[in-house]
């Protein structure tokens, strides 16, 4: 089990959520070396892509010089009395007609294979992230934000997916820009160079200083994004509670807090990052004048011609081109980064303990259950289930109770294996529970939460959730059983009518009456209701409870809840108070004693 420490506690069960500290300055190598595996099964591709990325550099710095001659000839036949000579440079112009369509072809197929590069790579995040969501501990999404879960799956992807192409792309053809114009540049002539290669210094520094005061910036700003994002899942999901208790100014004063780090985090990014085209073109500019001043006087010392001075000028704004993209590279790089650690800091959370026993699935459940010394705390210094003994005899109706926070729900936790205890042993029919594979442990029962789950589907398919490749008559005979299918009908679309959680059409009691229907149709050995009838009317409870009687039968089930009119006809009544069984019986038996569940039940009448 992945225990959780040195975060500030709310107190109550881990579902109590808690918020994690500032995330930390990005480790920008370690980042790009797992990044590096992720692109290896696409070397072959990414070959081909800086190959065709090169070809279509290379006819890109060439028009230029072609450009140049093209100059000299029309140059020369001013020179020579207006006899130009049009047959060459119908020649050249068609030469360069060529090499801009074969650039304009290399530049579509190294774009076409980056796309789907940057797609499936995209693609693999996604799944695995999916696959290490169902690897991940229940304590992990007890004690981190939805939102902040989501954003790294949506935002954090999207924008490695959007930055990929471009920024891998943009440096190949930088790298390329700059290695083949130099060589052109010491072609036409190596003074000029020298003036040009001089800027690249006062460049290098501004680009160095400025990313690394933005770098923070944009860690912070995706940090902040991710917050956010929780914020607003989690103030909208529980509207209703944030308007009944006034909470409107408070969550505003909440949210304005993150969107003003979220506000100063981008504009400071944003704004360093945008210095840099300023500053790279007031730098080339410098060079410009030098270059102008230098090439007037090699041109009447007859050392470089007209038509080389025209390509070097071409050749130097080129050549500060992809110094001035190197800026923005940089700024794709850092947010590409700083999306693709928070990916990868998710996808090294600590997972399940792997499960190595082959203890085969149980067969023919009787359902017996035993808790024998059972310790767990959901925190190493803070137990909740101290010695914890019972003996849970085959087809019998357990009730659980007592105050909150006495560990009614803990047990449910541990007896699904959501975590695994820290001493003693569960026994399901004479199996410990920890030899056997989760899903297998998990299969036995059927569960009603205290929190009902419906996700955005028909009223069939979200009752059949409980049971793959159920009937239409199995779904409606369990609706039946639950005391919903008369409510299903009165719906416009009947059992196809669309619902999710967070729709409003249906109340509570309605939606936990679906997902007991959901349970009847598992039809699991066993049976768990946490708070199942919590959230219905008297009315309504009545009806459950018939149901109930019918579905408890010959099954092991335990119910927890705080309504104790709803477990009179319980088998066992297993009284929990800190974290241990104070008294144990039946109904009238505890009563008669006139102690703990005395005292709870005459709370309640």
């Amino acid at each position: 089990m992945a225990k959780i420490v040195n975060r500030p506690f709310r107190g109550g069960s881990p579902r109590t959520l808690m918020k994690g500290k500032t995330e930390k300055a990005k480790n920008f190598k370690k980042t790009f070396k797992i990044f590096i595996k992720y692109l290896k099964p696409y070397r072959l591709k990414l070959i081909l892509v800086l190959l065709f990325a090169l070809a279509a550099t290379a006819f890109t710095i060439a028009s230029p010089k072609i450009l140049g001659q093209m100059t000299d000839v029309i140059v020369r036949g001013l020179l020579n009395h207006n006899k130009i000579d049009f047959v060459q440079i119908t020649k050249i112009g068609l030469g360069l007609i060529c090499l801009y369509a074969a650039s304009a072809l290399f530049s579509y197929l190294q774009s076409w294979i980056m796309s789907k590069i940057s797609q499936k790579i995209t693609y693999s995040f996604r799944h695995n992230i999916a696959a290490k969501i169902s690897r991940l501990p229940l304590s992990y999404f007890d004690h981190n934000e939805k939102g902040d879960i989501i954003s790294r799956v949506t935002n954090d992807v999207e924008t490695i997916s959007q930055n990929l192409n471009q920024g891998l792309v943009q440096a190949i053809t930088a790298a390329a820009t700059v290695i083949g114009i130099l060589i052109m540049m010491l072609i036409i002539s190596w003074q000029m160079t020298l003036i040009a290669l001089g800027i690249l210094p006062l460049s290098f520094i501004f680009i160095k200083l400025i990313v690394k005061h933005s770098q923070h910036h944009y860690d912070t700003q995706q940090s902040s994004l991710g917050k956010i994002n929780g914020h607003i899942e989690e103030m909208f999901s529980n509207h209703a509670i944030v308007k009944a208790f006034n909470g409107e100014e408070r969550s505003i004063n909440h949210f304005d807090d993150i969107n003003a780090d979220l506000y100063n985090s981008g504009w400071k990014s944003q704004f360093l990052s945008g210095l840099m085209m300023p500053l790279m073109h007031f730098i080339s500019n410098l060079g410009y004048v030098a270059v102008a001043v230098v090439s007037g006087w090699l041109a009447l010392m007859g050392k470089v011609s007209i038509g080389g001075i025209q390509a070097f000028i071409q050749y130097m704004n080129q050549f500060t081109q992809p110094i001035t993209q190197t800026a923005n590279i940089a700024s794709v790089f850092q947010s590409t980064a700083a999306a693709a650690e928070r990916i990868f800091e998710f996808l090294e959370e600590e997972e399940e303990k792997p499960e190595t026993n082959n203890t085969p699935k149980i067969k023919n459940v009787r359902g017996r259950v035993e808790f024998n010394k059972i310790n767990f705390g959901y925190f190493p210094d803070r137990p909740i289930i101290k010695d914890f003994t019972a003996q849970i005899k085959p087809k019998s109706r357990v009730a659980i109770v007592g105050p909150t926070g006495a560990g009614k729900t803990t047990i449910v936790n541990l007896l699904m294996r959501f975590y695994d205890i820290d001493s003693g042993e569960i026994l399901i029919d004479g199996t410990n529970i920890e030899k056997m594979k989760r899903s297998d442990v998990r299969s036995l029962f059927g569960m009603v939460l205290q929190d009902t789950w419906l996700f955005n589907d028909t009223i069939a398919e979200n009752i059949a959730f409980g049971k793959s490749g159920a009937t239409r008559e199995e779904i409606i005979e369990a609706a039946q059983e639950a005391q919903i299918d008369h409510l299903i009908r009165t719906m416009p679309n009947g059992y196809d009518t669309i619902i999710s959680d967070s729709i409003d059409s249906i109340s509570v009691g309605e939606k936990q009456l679906l997902t007991i229907a959901r349970a009847i149709l598992a039809d699991a050995p066993m049976l768990i209701l946490d708070e199942a009838t919590s959230s219905v009317d008297t009315r309504t409870e009545i009806l459950i409870q018939t149901a109930m009687e019918k579905l408890t039968k010959n099954r092991t089930s335990f119910v927890i809840a705080h309504r104790l009119s709803t477990i009179k006809n319980a088998d066992l009544i297993l009284v929990m108070q800190n974290g241990n069984i104070v008294e144990q019986g039946q109904h009238q038996e505890l009563l008669d004693k006139k102690g703990f569940y005395y005292s709870l039940y005459n709370s309640q009448f």
